[in-house]
């Protein structure tokens, strides 16, 4: 689904235009993207939590050259944690659902 598909959704979900829509979705990613920007996080209970997480420096393998070692430098990184509410209807939704259903964030 692409963002416009997405802003269509809601736009027909809460009866809203189109143009409505696509400032509500915008300003809830603006709202998400500087609250994690400044280091907090989001909790929507049931859906999921979304968060920052630190990565530390390490090292990998140049995929263009697999014997020259690379350094990944350290990072913070955007997470988001899947809630109980939404786990569990992604399980019993069944769309095309492969494998063990799990999740690996």
């Amino acid at each position: 689904m692409t963002k416009q598909e997405f802003v269509d959704q809601v736009a027909s979900k809460t009866n809203m235009s189109r143009r409505e829509a696509a400032d509500a979705v915008d300003a809830v990613l603006d709202s998400i993207q500087e609250t994690l920007t400044s280091g907090g996080e989001i909790n929507f209970t049931g859906f999921g939590k979304f968060s920052t997480q630190h990565r530390k420096e390490r090292q990998g393998v140049n995929p263009r050259n697999p014997t020259e070692k690379v350094t990944i430098p350290a990072a913070t990184v955007p997470k988001f944690s899947a809630g109980s509410t939404l786990k569990q209807a992604v399980k019993s939704g069944g769309a095309g659902s492969m494998g063990g259903g799990g999740g690996g964030f």
